[in-house]
């Protein structure tokens, strides 16, 4: 199923002055300006295209070939729409075919008004990426040249994505505090695999008045430095010394709340086979990542320890409380796409919570 791609020239252009030629499937009037980075997944664009942590960037798919097996209902979707400025292919599957598939990847790109473009040397943008690190870009008509590049590293895009009000999930006894920085639906479903009840919360709602028994901190774009107010929150719930548990985004923001430093990778990590080995023992887990920044091991006070690490480059994967109930992962252990070797961390979690 799916329809033939009419396509018009149109160009993604670096700030570092790079332009790279390729095809619109539909006719672009404006540029459209976001942070240049790669995804190496060879599945999962309708995962990765639907989470928040996406926010604000334009998604190089290093995969030849990209919507082969379409677009599945809403209900699998990590959140209610598109995150990303634009996308950017090789080849898009002008036909898909699978069971679930509601609609194709360029139907679903249309609709959601995400320019996208196809034909493009994704192993040249993606090499030039290796070299420099991600780059601001923008998506351009043909004859069209930008004359500025916006900041990415300037916006709250947490503040962008996080919910506005309080949200409440589950009956259990047990509660859960779900800071909502750009949570992907996939931690909430796994979360609710035990009797806990959730209460979702927008990234600066101060809930530490408030009764529950243990604290979640989600993954979200961008910078975690310009999430102060959450910072500052996280400092007083971690006072009371409740179980904590973090992902990606989660992970620097605890990092900072105890007074370590965070900083930007590269290129990042964006991939659903990211090895990490559990520090003290010897099992090495695959891993799907999605992330920008780091926390840096030589900040971290000496009651944390490094959990987890990366063996592609060594950073800094999980850190965890020598005696506290707190603990953070840099990857995903929810997958959505990726292995579900890491599951058991979310056991570890209601652990720790049943026990208060």
């Amino acid at each position: 199923m799916g329809n033939l791609i009419m396509a018009t020239p149109a160009r993604l252009i670096l700030e570092t002055g790079e332009i790279f030629h390729g095809q619109s499937p539909t006719e672009l009037h404006e540029m459209h300006y976001g942070e240049v980075v790669f995804n190496t997944g060879m599945v999962g664009y309708v995962e990765s295209l639907t989470d928040p942590s996406y926010a604000g960037q334009i998604i190089v798919f290093t995969y030849p070939l990209i919507g082969n097996y379409g677009v599945a209902p809403e209900s699998d979707w990590e959140s209610k729409k598109i995150h990303v400025k634009g996308v950017i292919m090789s080849e898009l599957a002008p036909f898909y075919s699978s069971h679930s598939a509601h609609r194709s990847l360029s139907e679903w790109l249309q609709q959601q008004n995400i320019p996208h473009l196809i034909d493009v040397d994704t192993r040249a943008v993606t090499k030039r990426l290796r070299e420099q690190g991600v780059i601001p870009g923008v998506i351009a008509p043909a004859a069209n040249k930008p004359d500025h590049f916006e900041p990415f590293e300037k916006i709250d895009w947490v503040k962008e994505v996080s919910i506005k009000e309080p949200r409440t999930y589950g009956t259990g006894e047990k509660v859960i505090i779900v800071v909502d920085c750009g949570i992907k639906e996939n931690i909430i479903r796994s979360l609710l695999e035990y009797p806990v009840k959730l209460k979702r919360v927008p990234y600066d709602y101060d809930f530490t008045n408030e009764a529950f028994d243990g604290v979640f901190i989600s993954n979200g774009p961008g910078d975690p430095v310009h999430c102060q107010k959450t910072i500052s929150i996280l400092k007083k719930a971690m006072n009371l010394k409740k179980p904590t548990f973090g992902i990606c985004l989660g992970t620097q923001l605890m990092a900072l709340a105890v007074g370590a430093k965070t900083y930007k990778l590269p290129f990042g990590h964006r991939s659903h086979n990211q090895p990490c080995l559990q520090i003290g023992t010897d099992h090495c887990y695959l891993t799907s990542q999605n992330h920008s920044y780091a926390v840096d091991e030589n900040t971290l006070p000496s009651d944390w320890k490094v959990a987890f690490r990366n063996l592609n480059d060594q950073s800094v994967e999980g850190i965890e409380h020598k005696e506290l109930p707190f603990f953070a992962v840099q990857f995903h252990p929810e997958a959505a796409p990726g292995p579900m070797d890491t599951m058991w961390l979310f056991n570890k979690f209601y652990d720790l919570v049943s026990q208060k």
